[in-house]
């Protein structure tokens, strides 16, 4: 194949030695020769190239282990008889972590495995790079030599090169019983699980996002060339998210924009387009700089344990697909041309929010993506739209088709891929009884919350983004019982400053239209990590360093905060609620520097809040022995069951192992809010619960039982409960449940169900 920019007359000497070894590698994949053999002339190639002693391929299996399949230099006989467990070696861990190890001493390090079989024990040095295709490992490339010695970034660069050429050798099927992606019958039905993104059912037929832009030219003559190409790419790919920027439904503030200026961000960043230039400058051709740097980002992903950091890593990919399909002469997705059928479910390996505001939204009924999470950018975009998504559904791409009938149950996570006509019509029935259950509940938004026996329930939402709002109205709730700040700080790129969280607490305010807003202060830390903020590495994230701990050590945020809400909320009563506190100093130290803000502005004669009334959160189960002295420092309370019952349980809610030890039923969980309620009670303090019990109708009910009148949950929830309560007789209830918490023991799930059964209660 003629390369970009080379001698159509053949090999020279000026030719760089990379351009002449990338010409002779494309020849012997091309050679007719069984797969084998070109594995065995690639290894003496590569070799030969690097002057090393050894050169070896190790492919993963079906299984996951690596199988040694080629050999320049180690025992012949080793070849399909050296296997090593995922993670095992040194070869193992440069899979595992999809790293690369360059070791002067290999059989020195501690993860070294001596395999005898292969004669390698005369070997010192070791370089080994991942084959990566797509974000996956396929396999490892290997060299070694006899003296100890650390290889130069310049052997480094060859190897991995080389690296991404095999990879698109062994992902064309040529060489038998390579894992080059699992094989499923595309005659037959599938279905997939993966993790809820954005809420909804949906039944429709397949659109592929994005066929992958295959790198075929690695190598130029040509550096300056390459580099303009780059360029004039880059540029372009700026101003399309400046053009999404412009779009009418997409103009007005919101976390949508915020995330659209987060990658605008990562276009303009130097250290990107630095690395990309770099690659060029070493003789690549742009498109594979581009794929060198992105393979690169890939690798950081598969190591990345933080979800933050993850998802922007994440974004640098997108804008790296986005910046190849703009050189491949693709500069606008074929989202842009396709015509898409009116119940399109969109499948994709990965997807940015960019590129799924590229799609006709109106015709998109789901979206279901193998590479994403629940933080991701493109999960918040699939929310604001309303589209039925799910993420993590592994291996999805792999067992669809263009136009297959699917469906998604974003309720569930469950994927149904080509479904029998029995399951189509279950669904159908599904999304059928769905509708006319929305129906019930559109009917009971404007009646008041007031049960059989008259007593008045408050239903408040939790809310944390812009695009939230809209929910409070819609559902038919009384306000909003926690909006999370955090969130809004965790879709920015920067540190919101203090005029634009002004600007945002104003406009959440005004959406709102006088109903009550709970705000709570900066819940970060963690696992809600932000890229400005350094935080050290910690053990136990989840009780460390995170919450009203992090913001009183750190009082700048706090106060900026606290500052950016008393000044968008002139004339109005402020609610602000502090999370995570363990102890009333903790409370004291927070109310005197809200008190400091408070008389700051008065000193600067700009308008103020009616009020300011200031909570806390129970969330820590030692606070359940300080009520009397921690109630009546605050206006209000709020319980936030999540937290406080898996600390109460020292069991993780998420965690399949142990979730059995987690019941929000059991009258341990039961006692403990019981216990918050009678205190509250005594101090006369407004309680509220939001958590997910609140939004369960048999928990619910519970809560209504022990004494809670106010309640906060997700909107989707308000309906069924609300109809719950309509239908219960709280006191009844209450005289009841009060005496088993105190006289029972174990769980009471079963006995609440009977209870709700005999009463007639819609649960």
């Amino acid at each position: 194949m003629k390369e970009r920019g080379g001698n159509p007359t053949g090999m020279s000497p000026a030719e760089p030695a990379l351009r002449i070894f990338m010409r002779r590698l494309r020849e012997i994949m091309a050679d007719p020769s069984d797969g084998q053999s070109r594995l065995d002339k690639i290894v003496h190639l590569i070799a030969g190239l690097m002057v090393a002693e050894v050169c070896s391929i190790y492919l993963k299996r079906q299984d996951g282990s690596l199988e040694l399949f080629a050999t320049e230099g180690l025992n012949p006989g080793a070849v399909h008889n050296t296997f090593m467990k995922r993670g095992e070696g040194l070869v193992g861990r440069c899979a595992e972590l999809a790293v690369t190890i360059n070791e002067p001493d290999a059989q020195s390090h501690p993860a070294f495995s001596y395999r005898p079989e292969t004669g390698e024990e005369v070997y010192h040095s070791f370089l080994a790079v991942p084959i990566l295709r797509g974000g996956d490992v396929l396999g490892v490339l290997t060299v070694q030599n006899k003296t100890h010695k650390e290889y130069l970034d310049e052997d480094v660069e060859v190897l991995q090169t080389t690296a991404m050429v095999l990879a698109e050798h062994l992902v064309s099927g040529s060489v038998a019983g390579v894992n080059s992606g699992a094989e499923f019958s595309r005659s037959v039905g599938h279905v997939v699980r993966g993790q809820p993104l954005s809420d909804g059912l949906a039944l429709g037929h397949v659109v592929l996002h994005e066929p992958r832009v295959v790198v075929t030219e690695l190598t130029s003559n040509d550096p300056e060339e390459e580099q303009r190409r780059l360029e004039a790419a880059v540029e372009e790919l700026k101003s399309s998210i400046d053009e999404m920027l412009e779009q009418g439904d997409l103009a007005s503030a919101g976390e949508h924009r915020e995330v659209l200026e987060t990658y605008r961000m990562f276009a303009h960043d130097r250290g990107w387009l630095k690395r990309m230039n770099d690659a060029i400058r070493k003789g690549m051709t742009a498109q594979a700089a581009v794929e060198r740097v992105q393979n690169d980002t890939r690798a950081r992903m598969l190591r990345q344990s933080d979800a933050f950091w993850r998802d922007r890593l994440k974004d640098l990919d997108e804008l790296s697909d986005r910046l190849l399909r703009i050189l491949a002469g693709r500069p606008r997705s074929h989202a842009m041309a396709v015509q898409l059928p009116h119940d399109t479910i969109l499948v994709a390996r990965a997807m940015g929010p960019a590129d799924l505001l590229d799609y006709d939204r109106s015709k998109i009924r789901g979206l279901v993506i193998e590479d994403s999470g629940g933080s991701s950018h493109v999960a918040i975009v699939a929310k604001a739209l309303g589209i039925a998504a799910v993420g993590e559904a592994r291996g999805v791409v792999e067992r669809v088709d263009q136009g297959n009938p699917i469906i998604v149950d974003a309720d569930s996570g469950e994927v149904h891929i080509r479904p029998t006509g029995e399951v189509i019509q279950a669904y159908g029935d599904k999304a059928r009884f769905r509708a006319r259950r929305q129906r019930k509940y559109r009917a009971l938004r404007d009646k008041p919350t007031v049960s059989k026996d008259g007593q008045g329930i408050g239903l408040h939402i939790n809310a944390g983004l812009l695009m939230d709002m809209p929910n409070l109205a819609a559902s038919g709730a009384e306000g909003v019982g926690l909006f999370r700040t955090e969130l809004q700080f965790m879709v920015s790129a920067t540190m919101p400053r203090m005029e634009r969280q002004t600007q945002m607490y104003r406009e959440i305010v005004t959406e709102a239209k006088g109903k009550p807003v709970v705000f709570r202060t900066l819940d970060v830390g963690g696992d809600k990590a932000l890229p400005y903020l350094r935080q050290p590495e910690e053990e136990n994230p989840a009780l460390g360093w995170r919450a009203i701990r992090l913001a009183l050590d750190r009082p700048g945020l706090l106060r900026t905060q606290v500052r950016a809400l008393l000044r968008a909320t002139p004339g109005e009563d402020l609610r602000l609620l502090l999370p995570m506190v363990t102890t009333v100093g903790e409370v004291d130290m927070a109310r005197a520097m809200i008190e400091r803000e408070q008389e700051l502005l008065r000193r600067r004669n700009l308008a103020a809040p009616k009020r300011v009334l200031v909570g806390a959160m129970i969330e820590v189960p030692s606070l359940l022995f300080e009520l009397d002295s921690f109630m009546p420092r605050l206006d209000f309370l709020s319980v936030g069951s999540n937290d406080l019952l898996q600390y109460l349980f020292a069991a993780d809610r998420n965690n399949t192992r142990v979730a059995s030890r987690y019941d929000p039923l059991s009258v341990a969980s039961l006692r403990a809010l019981l216990t918050i309620v009678e205190a509250a009670r005594r101090h006369g303090r407004p309680l509220s619960l939001c958590g997910e019990m609140a939004g369960r109708p048999l928990e619910a009910m519970a809560l209504l039982g022990l004494g809670f009148r106010t309640i906060s949950m997700a909107p989707a929830s308000i309906g069924p409960v609300k109809s719950m309560i309509l239908s219960l007789d709280v006191e009844a209830l209450g005289s009841w449940l009060v005496e088993k918490v105190r006289t029972a023991e174990g769980n009471l799930r079963a006995e609440l169900k009977r209870w709700a059964e005999t009463n007639g209660v819609d649960i």
